[in-house]
């Protein structure tokens, strides 16, 4: 099935003629994917940074999913604990890159306003939205772990997608649709779009 995590990728994207960059001096940006469970997050972002580390970028990837089981243990599925997730996220990620590092976030994160104080933290320069647009029918086909199933049935509170809103982003840096794309088509259009803006060569500033 399209998007899951041991999909096995090519990537035809070239950058400087095929050539390997060596010792970049990058700048940091934070890359946010957005998006409901099941809608392709961390595998599109695992698939980035895999690209990205192999042309010599220094990059962290923070998965929401990994995260639940450490930073945000002690955190539920309430709206006030959703944005402390992605409160704390976004903090651990700009310090990342206060040290130099490009940072990747594979989040839910739900709510607009949130997403919007997050690109505010690191700032709106630095900050790259981009949305996993999927329908909620092929997220839930998706769902290994059989949450949407367990909410539907009660057994979780404040789902987002079904007892709790989603609200998608206005103007995305880049917006993919995971229904429609495959992996090597969102991985190119992501790429296009992001090494331009971490590559410092050719820039006056970093």
């Amino acid at each position: 099935m399209f998007y899951t995590k041991k999909e096995e990728f090519h990537s035809e994207f070239k950058i400087a003629n095929g050539e390997k960059l060596r010792k970049l001096v990058q700048i940091p940006k934070l890359i946010w994917f957005t998006g409901l469970s099941g809608s392709g997050k961390s595998s599109l972002a695992e698939a980035l940074k895999i690209q990205l580390v192999e042309v010599g970028f220094n990059i962290c990837l923070l998965d929401g999913d990994q995260l639940r089981t450490g930073l945000n243990i002690d955190l539920g599925f309430s709206a006030e604990e959703i944005k402390e997730k992605t409160r704390r996220v976004a903090e651990v990620a700009k310090l990342m890159m206060d040290s130099g590092q490009v940072v990747i976030v594979a989040s839910i994160s739900p709510f607009r306003l949130v997403r919007e104080i997050v690109g505010n933290l690191v700032g709106k320069t630095n900050f790259i939205e981009i949305h996993m647009d999927c329908p909620i029918e092929i997220c839930e086909q998706r769902d290994v772990k059989g949450l949407y199933k367990k909410a539907r049935a009660g057994e979780i509170d404040n789902f987002i997608g079904i007892n709790s809103s989603y609200e998608p982003p206005l103007a995305p840096s880049i917006h993919i649709h995971s229904d429609r794309e495959d992996m090597n088509q969102s991985l190119i259009k992501v790429l296009r779009y992001v090494i331009p803006e971490i590559n410092c060569i050719n820039k006056e500033t970093h």
